[in-house]
């Protein structure tokens, strides 16, 4: 049984940063890629960002380029999302998901963490 656990939500000023973690039980060739998705309320579950734990290839959503990194460390079994610049239109639940390829719909993805609040006020 895989179990992945985020931490690191919160609230924070537009223009401000946050750092999100995700603790991921075991790796196993289900999980080669790691990847963090948000949902706001009333829509649906966007993709953010992916890494892979083998070379560690990494893919943005265009709306968090350039502020937005994702990063996995492979000795803690762990996968971080760096946010700057934070908007109000970040605001979402965020979830840490892993499938055995890299994806972008969340359909894809087999495991997930159990979500993360984050709150941008403006």
């Amino acid at each position: 049984q895989v179990q992945l656990v985020e931490s690191g939500g919160g609230l924070v000023q537009t223009g401000g940063s946050l750092r999100l973690s995700c603790a991921i039980s075991r790796r196993t060739s289900s999980t080669y890629c790691m990847a963090w998705f948000r949902q706001a309320p009333g829509k649906a579950r966007e993709f953010v960002a992916a890494v892979t734990w083998n070379p560690g290839n990494t893919q943005y959503a265009d709306s968090v380029k350039g502020r937005f990194t994702i990063s996995r460390d492979n000795a803690k079994n762990t996968v971080s999302l760096q946010m700057n610049s934070l908007q109000p239109e970040d605001t979402a639940v965020y979830y840490c998901a892993a499938a055995s390829r890299r994806e972008v719909a969340p359909e894809r993805y087999d495991y997930w963490g159990q979500g993360t609040q984050v709150t941008v006020s403006s």
